[in-house]
């Protein structure tokens, strides 16, 4: 029976990886969608080999980081249950599921610094966030490493809650992205030289809205999925999912007009604010939690392009910077009782776990970026950010075929 259940939990982890995986998939043509039709294939290349490399980062030092675990043992440690390891290799899906959530930093990151970051620096910085700074604060958070989550619930009664990542992976990874896109500064053309902002049009909203059903759809996995077990899987972490990205659609429609590409985005919003609280809160409290950050995507998104001249391509910071910070204050409120929540969360580790978090992150991201700009170069030259990204780095466009009917 107890070999039953184990398997049964390898293959429940397993189904909850290979969902978060698809999602790689989703911030592919998210990203595909919203860059220039010059830019699609740059967008395809660089989140896949963003998640190759995060995978090795991460099994060569990023896991031991956070949990302290490595896997220079034998096979037969590896998948049978010593020395740390859980039997039927349930620790090694278990290393597969955290490695996605890992790999969606850079995949973050990647749809900020679109349409002008270098190939090979960001492959780098890859490297650096997903080998060291992300695990370090996972660890603090998931593993309770340095002892802040014990201090917090000796302070406060109750520990910093972030059940699947809105703090942990999503504002870590928005405010990293806003680091990286104040350096690299705007796109080429995206204002005149009175500060007017100069409209640059997506490729395709069929390709934006296909990634952001792909994410959504394997959002059910990154949230539900995090219980890691069977047996402490619960089905209100599904339904709170689904009541925070409807509340994300719609305010995301009002607040927005209609325009699609927040329409998109507010689901995926409305999913990253819930991920703290998801096992925590009321589906009506969950249903608010979305909506705030359905009006929070659209308000500063445009805030960010009109009068702040950031040039944030996907609106990462907006969506899983800010959005994620609140997830993680609304976890705080929502999930107390008297709000209908389950309770066990204090509002005041909330506080200090998300501005933590983000403030971490945000120093990371201007250290990593910053660096590697004055070595290196983090930005593709004049011409080649003309001439396009698939073109510059990958020598071929989207469309090569259609491409030569041209000459």
């Amino acid at each position: 029976m107890e070999s039953n259940l184990t398997g049964a939990d390898v293959f429940f982890v397993l189904l909850g990886a290979i969902l978060v995986f698809a999602m790689h998939g989703g911030f592919a043509f998210l990203e595909v969608g919203t860059v220039r039709h010059k830019n699609q294939v740059n967008a395809l290349i660089k989140i896949l080999v963003d998640f190759a490399i995060s995978t090795l980062s991460y099994f060569f030092i990023g896991y031991m980081v956070a949990y302290g675990v490595h896997f220079f043992v034998d096979a037969a440690v590896l998948s049978g249950g010593g020395a740390g390891f859980e039997g039927q290799g349930l620790s090694l899906v278990k290393f597969f599921f955290l490695a996605t959530f890992a790999a969606a930093i850079p995949a973050i990151i990647s749809g900020g610094i679109a349409e002008r970051a270098s190939f090979w620096p960001q492959c780098i910085a890859t490297g650096l966030i997903v080998g060291l700074i992300y695990p370090f604060f996972e660890g603090i958070v998931w593993n309770g490493n340095f002892g802040l989550q014990s201090w917090l619930e000796n302070s406060f009664g109750a520990s910093f809650h972030d059940f699947a990542g809105s703090v942990v992976v999503h504002a870590v990874g928005g405010w990293m992205a806003l680091g990286a896109v104040l350096l690299l500064g705007p796109r080429l053309g995206r204002y005149t030289r009175s500060g007017k902002l100069v409209g640059i049009l997506p490729s395709s909203i069929p390709w934006l809205a296909m990634g952001s059903w792909m994410l959504c759809i394997g959002w059910f996995g990154f949230n539900v999925m995090s219980a890691q077990s069977l047996k402490g899987v619960t089905g209100l972490v599904a339904i709170n999912s689904l009541m925070a990205m409807v509340g994300g659609i719609l305010a995301a429609l009002i607040v927005g007009r209609k325009d699609p590409g927040f329409v998109h985005n507010g689901a995926l919003a409305g999913l990253v604010a819930v991920c703290a609280g998801s096992d925590i809160m009321h589906p009506m409290g969950s249903l608010v939690v979305g909506a705030v950050a359905g009006w929070i995507f659209v308000t500063f998104f445009t805030l960010c392009e009109n009068r702040w001249k950031i040039d944030d391509v996907l609106g990462v910071w907006p969506l899983h910077g800010l959005c994620g910070a609140w997830g993680g204050l609304a976890a705080g409120i929502f999930g107390m009782e008297a709000l209908g929540g389950m309770g066990g969360v204090s509002l005041m580790a909330q506080i200090i776990g998300t501005l933590s978090g983000s403030a971490y992150a945000f120093a990371a991201g201007l250290v990593i970026y910053g660096l590697l700009k004055t070595t290196i170069g983090i930005r593709l030259s004049e011409d080649d950010e003309f001439k396009g990204a698939d073109l510059a780095i990958h020598k071929i466009s989207a469309a090569p075929e259609a491409d030569m009917t041209k000459f």
